[in-house]
């Protein structure tokens, strides 16, 4: 131990540079792996959208006012399940079911239900042009639609499809981490 104390104060410049340059790299590790979310978890529960109310009935007009009889309202389309898949693990363990949902306005939606995952420092929800499952090394070469950050690692999530996207050839749903280019968990959509 003398030794190494002798050649510290020896190289007091060379000893406070080195420390500098292993605390830098701890501090950017963290920065970047952020290990704390390995014991972070959060749910949100996103109701389906339903289909908007039929309009009231309007109160009947008295018999002398002869007013023209309108048709009742139509029934509002409800959601139509488009395609789904169940999860399976690829990078960390993840469960639940994926739902591509066209709602009675024509729009889109992707519905994450019962969806427990690990959480992360970039993780991103994809539709992806590749099958689920398998080397997910893929994802990146293939068409993919970003719906943005992932809500919660738990719970039932809602992701509203840019209007005007074309859905054709979507075959799977990705949890995928932009900063580490790996895929979470993945569904195929049938």
């Amino acid at each position: 131990m003398n030794r190494l104390q002798r050649m510290i104060r020896a190289n007091r410049i060379l000893a406070v540079v080195a420390g500098v340059v292993v605390l830098s790299v701890v501090v950017v590790g963290a920065a970047l792996f952020q290990p704390w979310r390995i014991f972070t978890s959060s749910s949100v529960y996103d109701a389906l959208p339903a289909a908007p109310a039929p309009a009231s009935a309007q109160a009947p007009a008295p018999a002398s006012a002869q007013a023209p009889v309108t048709p009742p309202p139509a029934t509002p389309e409800a959601p139509v399940v488009l395609g789904s898949g169940t999860f399976q693990s690829q990078e960390h363990e993840t469960t639940g079911t994926a739902r591509l949902v066209r709602l009675a306005d024509g729009s889109h939606l992707l519905r994450l239900e019962d969806l427990a995952s690990s959480d992360g420092p970039d993780v991103k929800v994809w539709l992806s042009s590749l099958p689920a499952g398998g080397d997910w090394f893929k994802y990146r070469s293939g068409r993919y639609v970003d719906l943005g950050a992932v809500k919660a690692t738990h719970g039932n999530h809602n992701y509203l499809l840019p209007p005007g996207t074309d859905i054709t050839g979507l075959t799977s749903v990705v949890l995928w981490c932009d900063r580490f280019s790996v895929a979470f968990g993945s569904a195929p959509l049938t």
